[in-house]
C-alpha cells in the first residue's frame, strides 16, 4: 500500500499514528527541495532513519529476540534494491547502564556491529540511555559530537541534542548556536532537524517533551521548509507545529504506546503471531519532482 499526502490532507492526518504499517508513505507536502534545485545544487536522494536501538536491553516478555535483531535489520537494510545516501541513527544506539565500563563496551558493540552496513556515511545522534548519565561523556568517546550540521544535496542537516543534559533540555549554548546557525541560511532554505527527543510538548508525564524546545521551535519558524525526524517515543507519529512537520520513527527494539492511551509508557508487549509489529526503520526520500520529502515505513525484519 503507498498512499501520497498532499499538504493539505498531511495537516489534517497530522498527529495520526499508524505504527507497524509497513510501506505506506507520507508526504510532508514541503516544497524546500525545489528552492535548491533552483539554485541548481538539488539532486534526488534518499536516507534511512534508524532509531533507539536499546543494545543491552533484555526483556523476553518484550523482545525474545532482541540479541539478533539489530543484526536482521542491518540485513534487511543491506539487502534494499537502493541503497540509501547515508543513514541517520537518531538516538539510544544503547540501553541505560550506571556501570561506564559497560556503558563503553554497549557503543562499542553499536559501533562495530553496524560497520557491516553497505553504506558507510553515517550520522549518530545521542539518546538519553546513551547520554545523560555522563552528559554524553562516553558517546563522544565512540560517535563524535552530539549537536553539528551537515549538508546534503541542497539541504541544511542540523542535529540538536536534547539529552545530555538529565533535564531534557538543549540548554542556552545550545539554542545560542542554533540561532547562529540559522542566521546563516536564507529563509526558504530547505532544512531538516535530527534530534531525539520531541521538540514539542507530545506528552511531558511520559518525558516526551523537551523542557525547552519551544526556543528551537520558535528559532525554527521563519524558515519556510522544515522538517524535524526524531525516535525516542518508540512508534510512528505525526504532529506540525505551524507549518513544520515533526515525523517520529518506530524503534528496533521494542514498541511504546500510544501518547496518553495508558496511564504508564510501559512497552508494549511481544506478540509471536506477529513478532516484528510496531518495529522497524524508514526510508526518507527527497524529491525534486513535486518537491516533498516521502516517508517509507519498513518493518525490521523481511516479512
Amino acid at each position: 500500500m503507498t498512499k501520497h499526502l498532499d499538504r493539505r490532507e498531511f495537516i489534517q492526518l497530522a498527529g495520526l499514528t499508524t505504527a507497524g504499517i509497513a510501506g505506506v508513505v507520507f508526504s510532508s507536502g514541503l516544497r524546500g527541495v525545489s528552492y535548491a534545485a533552483a539554485k541548481g545544487k538539488a539532486e534526488d536522494f534518499m536516507f534511512l532513519q534508524m532509531s533507539d536501538l536499546h543494545w543491552g536491553f533484555t526483556g523476553p516478555a518484550v523482545n525474545p529476540d532482541a540479541e539478533v535483531t539489530l543484526d536482521k535489520a542491518i540485513a534487511h537494510v543491506n539487502a534494499l534494491p537502493r541503497q540509501p545516501d547515508f543513514i541517520a541513527f537518531t538516538g539510544d544506539l544503547t540501553h541505560t547502564t550506571d556501570d561506564p565500563q559497560e556503558r563503553r563496551k554497549r557503543l562499542a558493540h553499536v559501533r562495530d556491529t553496524v560497520a557491516q552496513l553497505k553504506v558507510k556515511t553515517h550520522h549518530y545522534l545521542a539518546g538519553e540511555h546513551d547520554a545523560s548519565l555522563d552528559q554524553g561523556e562516553a558517546f563522544k568517546e565512540f560517535f563524535g559530537k552530539t549537536h553539528y550540521t551537515f549538508d546534503h544535496k541542497g539541504v541544511h542537516f542540523i542535529v540538536l541534542d536534547n539529552v545530555s543534559d538529565p533535564k531534557g533540555m538543549l540548554g542556552d549554548e545550545q539554542l545560542e548556536w542554533l540561532r547562529a546557525d540559522l542566521k546563516q541560511r536564507d529563509k526558504d532554505a530547505p532544512i531538516v532537524v535530527l534530534t531525539h527527543r520531541p521538540l514539542f510538548d507530545l506528552a511531558p508525564d511520559w518525558d516526551w517533551a523537551t523542557a525547552d524546545g519551544a526556543a528551537a521551535i520558535e528559532a525554527l519558524m521563519p524558515y519556510e521548509y522544515v522538517t524535524v525526524f526524531y525516535g525516542h517515543i518508540h512508534q510512528e507519529h505525526h504532529q506540525m507545529t505551524g507549518h513544520i512537520a515533526h515525523h517520529a520513527a518506530t524503534s528496533l527494539i521494542f514498541p511504546l504506546p500510544a501518547p496518553g492511551s495508558q496511564p504508564k509508557r510501559t512497552p508494549l508487549p511481544w506478540d509471536p503471531a506477529q513478532p516484528y509489529r510496531g518495529l522497524g526503520f524508514r526510508e526518507i526520500e527527497a524529491e525534486d519532482k513535486g518537491a516533498r520529502y516521502v516517508i517509507n515505513e519498513l518493518e525490521v525484519a523481511k516479512a
